[in-house]
Parts: C-alpha cells; sequence; structure tokens
C-alpha cells in the first residue's frame, strides 16, 4: 500500500514546523488593532440593464415598479403594467465602508438577483444609493458587472457555470460621506488583541512599557490593552501609535490541533504534546459478491403444471481483517506521532481517527477542533 502525496505532503510540512527554531517575535500589529477601527456596511437596491432576455421575468411586480420609477425621473410616464421586459432585473447591492474612508474614494461592491433573473452577465448598474444601518448615503453604486459564470438555456437544455446571478464590480462605488472626522487627540487608545489570552496581553504590556515609555500600558483583560498617550506626543498621535505597532513580542500560542474531516486535513502546532500511549488501530473489511442463475426444470418427463423457471442467487460473503497499526508512543508532539505513523503508510483519514482517540484516551494536552 503506497502513501498518498497528499499526506506525505502534510506529514513533510509537520516536520519541517517541529524542527524549526523558535517562533520569531511579531509585530503588535499583527496580533490585533486599535478599537474602533472596523468596517461599515453598506446597502442598496438597484437596477440591472442590457441583460439579453436573461432578466427578470414581466410577472415580477417589483421589477416593473422600479423600471417606471426610474423612467419617471426622465419624464418617461410608463405605467407599471405596461412595462414588459426581460433585459432588467432588480439586484442587491452591498459594499463595505472602511474605518478611515475619505470621499471620493473608491468601493468595491457585490451585486446579487433579488428576482427571479436568469443570469446578470452583460449587465450594468444603474446609479445606486449605498446607505448604512442610520439610512444616510454614503456612496453610491454604478457601473459594469463582472460575472464568474454563465447560464444558457435553448428547448429545455440547460447548460451553467458557476452562480450567474451574482457578481462584482471592483472600484464601482465613490464614497460620498467620509468616516475620516477631525476630533482632539485622545489621551488614552485601547488595542484589542485578535485572540484573547492573559499571558499575550501581559506579554504586550511589558514590551510596550519598555520599548516605549515606561509604565504607558496597562491590560485591562485577556483582549484589551490600555495605552496612555503622553501629554507631549498627543499632537503627533500617528508617529506613536506606529511606534507602537512596531513593538516586537513573542505571543503565547494555545495547544490546538485543527481537523476537517471532510477534506482529511489535520493542522497542528509542532509543540502540542503527548503522553505515553499505546495505539492499535486496525481496518475491517467486508465483501459481499452476488451471482444470479436460472435453474431450468426438467422437461424429458411431460412437465406438471405449476413447473417454471426458477431465479437462483448465490451470495458469497468475505471478512478480511489485515494486520492493524500498533504500536506504544512515547511521549513527545503530535508531530513526532504523526511522523510515526507517516514511516507506517497510515492514511490520513486514519491519522485523524486516531488523534480522536488520543484525545478521548486524555493522552494530548491540548485543544481538539473537528471542522
Amino acid at each position: 500500500m503506497r502513501c498518498p502525496r497528499p499526506f506525505l505532503f502534510a506529514a513533510a510540512l509537520l516536520l519541517a514546523l517541529a524542527c524549526a527554531a523558535k517562533d520569531a517575535p511579531l509585530r503588535v500589529k499583527d496580533l490585533g488593532k486599535v478599537q474602533g477601527w472596523r468596517d461599515n456596511v453598506l446597502v442598496g437596491t438597484g437596477i440591472v440593464t442590457g441583460l439579453a432576455g436573461t432578466g427578470d421575468s414581466p410577472a415580477n411586480r417589483a421589477t416593473r415598479q422600479a423600471l417606471s420609477n426610474v423612467l419617471s425621473q426622465f419624464n418617461l410616464g410608463v405605467a407599471p403594467e405596461q412595462v414588459n421586459s426581460r433585459n432588467v432585473a432588480v439586484v442587491m447591492v452591498s459594499a463595505s465602508l472602511p474605518a478611515l474612508a475619505r470621499e471620493g474614494d473608491g468601493l468595491d461592491v457585490t451585486v446579487s438577483s433579488s428576482g427571479d433573473a436568469r443570469s446578470l452577465l452583460g449587465g450594468n448598474l444603474l446609479l445606486t444609493a449605498l446607505r448604512g444601518p442610520d439610512g444616510r448615503i454614503y456612496a453610491l453604486a454604478q457601473g459594469p458587472l463582472s460575472i464568474g459564470g454563465h447560464r444558457y438555456d435553448a428547448n429545455g437544455n440547460v447548460v451553467q457555470k458557476n452562480h450567474p446571478t451574482a457578481g462584482s464590480i471592483p472600484n464601482g462605488a465613490t464614497v460620498e460621506v467620509g468616516m475620516a472626522k477631525r476630533m482632539a487627540p485622545p489621551a488614552q487608545v485601547t488595542f484589542v488583541l485578535a485572540e484573547p489570552d492573559y499571558t499575550t496581553a501581559s506579554r504586550v504590556v511589558a514590551a510596550i512599557n519598555s520599548q516605549v515609555a515606561p509604565g504607558i500600558a496597562h491590560a485591562r483583560d485577556a483582549s484589551g490593552v490600555e495605552i496612555e498617550v503622553p501629554e507631549g506626543l498627543r499632537d503627533e498621535l500617528v508617529g506613536f501609535l506606529a511606534r507602537v505597532e512596531n513593538v516586537a513580542v513573542e505571543p503565547d500560542r494555545r495547544a490546538r490541533v485543527v481537523i476537517n474531516e471532510r477534506t482529511g486535513t489535520v493542522v497542528a502546532g509542532g509543540d502540542v504534546r503527548i503522553s505515553r500511549i499505546a495505539i492499535s488501530h486496525g481496518d475491517l473489511k467486508i465483501s459481499i459478491a452476488s451471482q444470479n442463475s436460472v435453474s431450468q426444470p426438467s422437461f424429458a418427463g411431460r412437465a406438471g403444471p405449476g413447473v417454471v423457471s426458477a431465479l437462483v442467487t448465490n451470495t458469497q460473503l468475505e471478512v478480511e481483517e489485515p494486520v492493524g497499526v500498533g504500536f506504544l508512543a512515547s511521549a513527545g508532539t503530535v508531530s513526532d506521532l504523526v511522523q510515526a505513523l507517516a514511516r507506517m503508510k497510515t492514511g490520513t483519514r486514519d491519522i485523524i481517527s486516531i488523534l480522536r482517540a488520543v484525545k478521548a484516551a486524555g493522552a494530548l494536552h491540548g485543544e481538539l477542533v473537528v471542522q
């Protein structure tokens, strides 16, 4: 039995991680962000035109009403009942507004059909207002759609690739109301860790106090570090935060093994420890073969009433129990265990089963995440 190439690659990768030197320190900016810096969601309703008969059907009342409203803005009085076109579609438009966006900046927008359109391929989005949760217009979107698929049908035959009813417009929206506002320099900023951890927060505080200024950082909890801005540096907040962001910290890392049973992927830190344990893993294979044959009656004599041909099924059952994987694993790491299993040509699916059993036995000292 040959070991699959993907598993050999995974085993080699784990070996490289295990043999690597101690992790290099990371910058503070790689561990989280300043509190208050977040994107804002924008959404709007628009119309896509220019479709080649793949838009919403005339039975879609929302499409007829929307197109009638657009035409009325150009002094064209067309009642919704008179609209009969499959070249338009009503869509939902969404975008993400960065925290420091300014007027005139471009945004990528996502467009998705909200009616019964078959495809948005070749469509052009008309001017659409994008609003925030407060109902205010923050950006305007318009432009030709980029669709990563298609759909063609004729005479009951359909050919479709990906999802042709959703697309995007790169840099298709223009910011009208910026989020970057001039305000008084704060006396204190809070840095939020992406992965809350008391040890990492304590190390960030110690690093900032030693590399920037003593006593300015304090850990509020496992995720927040409060940093006092010296009075003489409040007018130079950008430079001060740049120094804080580039402070080198060695973060603490949780012992964690991540398993994806759908793809057969196993990802583990090289330092996840396991205790001494005995492992035996086998595989039971059952093979059932059926063979049908027809039994013909003998007509040497005169056949009596009810004499007919009979269908006979012969079933053969075979049970094969090959020699399983069995060895005594000494105390070490998950990487050591995976390397040992790789040398024994154990498949990835079997590796997953063994790791779950090791965790259930209490010998894997870390968190096991099954996706």
